[in-house]
């Protein structure tokens, strides 16, 4: 005797497998990685903004405002605390607290009168009021040829060594380095933001 089956078509019995096709996972698979990529460059482009705002106000607003100054080490004469392309962060220091041992940028009393920073290598305090200094660089031989005196009633001294930072300002005025900042790294911003805008996947599609 035939039998019949009396089910929906589009039903199955418990010990039927149901077959469907499987989901294409290639786009999910990529979702993640274009994240990360997009989390990515939007860290790295904040991180240049703020480290550029953060070097801008150092150098140029800070030493308006706080009353330090800063200058780039150009020899290795005070190696090895302080290193060529160190920037030095100096603060106003009475001439009248000043000691031998202390670390000082002036303009030397010979020559052009360049700036310089060395360490005090002798002290004399006049009865005139004048303060006679000789100094010396650490990595030097001998004291350095002039007598300093100074008549000022304070001095900058120095408070803090940034290391290689000078290096790095030296390089952005290079003319190509400028050239490529100014055009470079706006271009790779906006590529890679207009990347993650073509790449963006579509919104998912229910099944009705």
């Amino acid at each position: 005797m035939s039998t019949f089956d009396l089910r929906h078509p589009d039903q199955t019995s418990s010990g039927d497998a149901a077959i469907s096709p499987a989901a294409p996972r290639r786009g999910r698979r990529r979702r993640p990685v274009r994240r990360t990529l997009n989390m990515l460059v939007r860290i790295l482009s904040t991180a240049v903004l703020i480290a550029a705002v953060a070097v801008f106000l150092f150098l140029a607003v800070g030493p308006r405002f706080l009353g330090y100054q800063t200058s780039t080490m150009l020899t290795g004469s005070m190696a090895p605390v302080i290193n060529p392309g160190d920037v030095v962060v100096s603060v106003r220091t009475p001439t009248a607290d000043l000691k031998v041992g202390d670390i000082v940028t002036y303009n030397i009393p010979v020559q052009d009168h360049r700036v310089e920073t060395h360490r005090i290598a002798t002290l004399t305090r006049n009865a005139g009021g004048t303060t006679v200094i000789t100094t010396k660089g650490d990595a030097n031989n001998g004291p350095d040829p002039w007598t300093a005196v100074l008549t000022d009633n304070y001095i900058y001294t120095t408070a803090a060594v940034i290391p290689h930072l000078g290096d790095g300002i030296r390089a952005l005025r290079n003319p190509g380095v400028r050239t490529v900042l100014l055009y470079g790294a706006p271009a790779v911003i906006v590529t890679a933001l207009l990347i993650s805008i073509w790449r963006k996947p579509a919104p998912e599609r229910t099944a009705p």
